[in-house]
């Protein structure tokens, strides 16, 4: 529990929030008759590359990551740390090969590119889809890490936690629009990482140093936690090249393909904002290690040396066992290594991560459901009906969300929770999406029946591992498990995409690349700029960053 002046604090932030939010939706420059679902969805294609940058991170981070990610760090080390610095090279070949398609294009949704580059029944399963898995996904992954750090925060109950929140981040996204989502994501961003960072430094100065910290783990025989890359065989389940093999299967469909985390995209200003905007979110992806999952691996440090108690989040199993649910590890580094005041500025954070992840996947969801769902039935609605259609399917999804909860709350791992689902989820998509822009030769069926076979094949596979935990195919890593599912829907769609030959439409045959140079000829801004210069020195970061934590 904490204190009556972090409460003050918790309350002001969000009450803080709120108002800009309302502000924001509601001072918007004079709309044009015809227009107002743009500004609404879109906000007008006005947002440049530091708004697009922060606003891609705060919808990709939210509470869920501050708990699960500390948690897993505190579990497994530095290994989970994959999942961010991999998705760097998934925004390299957003900002390089996807940005200037949607763009120039012209797309509200990427359902809507769907159907331009294959068909209409394509679009419809995308839609449906991308629905699905944002309610599921980003919003009631987020409740749950929510509802769970604010019952031992502050004593209240988990759900009437959630539901308030809900209804306060439902108030200005549902009024306000994706201006009013960006906007206050990016203030969120900043108080996020500004908490992040000091928890981060508090726990770095009690463990006494980086020299101490690798003492502890070495007496403790821990040191593999601060391996980034494990060998094969590996107890996590996660060795190397199931990281490069799986990882990208799973980052290209939720940094590429995922309307929630494209849309911020989709509102750029132009194509060259978009593509500086993506890489500003790759060289961000660097901070979660340190500042979310490496607190965690102090936390087991200082654990290890008796300096923090664990015992609250422990009990004796059947066989007499101590087990600890490190699902509440982070609750207890703020609880017990914080001091009064920044206690409050911690809990901000929180609130950050999981309202700013709430608003971005309702807005993405209000334009699913009015563009590709309801306007398919209703060719001549209004903007202002659109609009209308969207915020209620918003409200709808808020309240499924909630119901989840209790089915969701099963995994022991939040953060492995989620990335199970999406393995099962992203391989058809990442598949059509790939051959559909660098392979002339996809053909509409074979992009509509892989998206609806590989889906099913999933779901059998998904529905086999939690029925079935004795199969042979349930010992398989969920990593390797999406590569093989991508494996399998490449060859379903190349194989039926020579069943059922490619007939180009006038808008298809332009939507794919006709060579791999191709989208490096486009126009770029000079000087370090240069989408082209940013992407050399991202990957080479990148590269440098896993030498030295391989």
């Amino acid at each position: 529990m904490i204190g009556n002046i972090d409460i003050i604090i918790s309350v002001f932030y969000i009450l803080g929030i709120v108002t800009v939010g309302l502000w924001a939706g509601f001072k918007k420059k004079e709309v044009k008759a015809g227009t107002a679902s743009n500004d609404y969805f879109l906000a007008g294609k006005t947002l440049k590359w530091p708004m697009i940058g922060l606003a891609l991170f705060a919808t990709n981070i939210s509470c869920l990551h501050l708990v699960s990610l500390a948690q897993s760090g505190f579990d497994t080390g530095l290994l989970n740390g994959n999942f961010e610095w991999m998705a760097a090279f998934t925004l390299i070949l957003l900002a390089l090969f996807f940005v200037p398609f949607y763009l120039k294009s012209n797309v509200t949704t990427l359902p809507d590119f769907l159907e331009r580059r294959y068909n209409r029944a394509c679009r419809d399963w995308l839609a449906v889809i991308s629905i699905l898995s944002a309610v599921i996904i980003h919003i009631a992954f987020s409740f749950l890490a929510g509802g769970i750090v604010l019952k031992t925060l502050f004593g209240v109950n988990m759900y009437v936690s959630v539901i308030v929140i809900a209804l306060l981040t439902g108030i200005y996204t549902i009024i306000g629009g994706l201006r009013a989502v960006v906007i206050t994501e990016s203030i969120q961003t900043v108080v996020l990482l500004a908490g992040a960072i000091i928890i981060t430094v508090i726990c770095f100065q009690k463990t006494g140093g980086w020299s101490s910290i690798t003492q502890t783990l070495q007496d403790t025989n821990s040191l593999d936690k601060l391996s980034m890359l494990r060998p094969a065989g590996d107890a996590s389940g996660m060795p190397w090249y199931a990281v490069f093999l799986g990882y990208p299967v799973l980052g290209i469909w939720y940094w590429c393909a995922d309307q929630t985390i494209v849309q911020r995209v989709l509102g750029a200003k132009d194509v060259n904002h978009g593509r500086v905007g993506a890489l500003f979110c790759g060289l961000i992806k660097l901070l979660p290690v340190f500042i979310f999952v490496l607190p965690g691996l102090m936390a087991f440090v200082l654990a290890q040396r008796g300096l923090f108690d664990v015992s609250s989040i422990q009990h004796i199993d059947a066989t007499g066992k101590t087990i600890t649910e490190t699902k509440g590890i982070y609750t207890l580094m703020i609880t017990q290594l914080v001091p009064t005041g920044l206690v409050g500025v911690l809990a901000a954070a929180l609130l950050s991560g999981l309202m700013s992840q709430i608003s971005g996947a309702l807005n993405s969801i209000a334009t699913l459901a009015s563009y590709d769902l309801y306007q398919r039935f209703q060719p001549y609605a209004s903007d202002l009906k659109l609009v209308k259609v969207g915020r209620i399917s918003a409200a709808i999804a808020l309240v499924a969300s909630i119901a989840l909860l209790p089915l969701l709350n099963q995994y022991e791992s939040l953060f492995q929770g989620i990335n199970d689902i999406i393995a099962h989820i992203a391989p058809p998509i990442t598949t059509v999406f790939v051959l559909g822009i660098f392979w002339k030769k996809a053909s509409a069926k074979s992009a509509q029946y892989t998206l609806w076979f590989g889906s099913l094949l999933g779901a059998i596979v998904f529905a086999v591992n939690k029925l079935m935990p004795e199969a042979a195919i349930s010992s398989i890593p969920f990593m390797m498990m999406a590569f093989y599912l991508c494996c399998t829907c490449v060859f379903m769609q190349v194989v039926l995409s020579y069943i059922f030959p490619v007939e180009h439409t006038k808008q298809s045959a332009v939507l794919y690349w006709k060579s791999p140079l191709e989208p490096l000829r486009g126009k770029a801004w000079g000087g370090i700029g240069n989408y082209k210069f940013l992407s050399v020195l991202l990957i080479v970061i990148m590269i440098c960053m896993y030498w030295v934590f391989r």
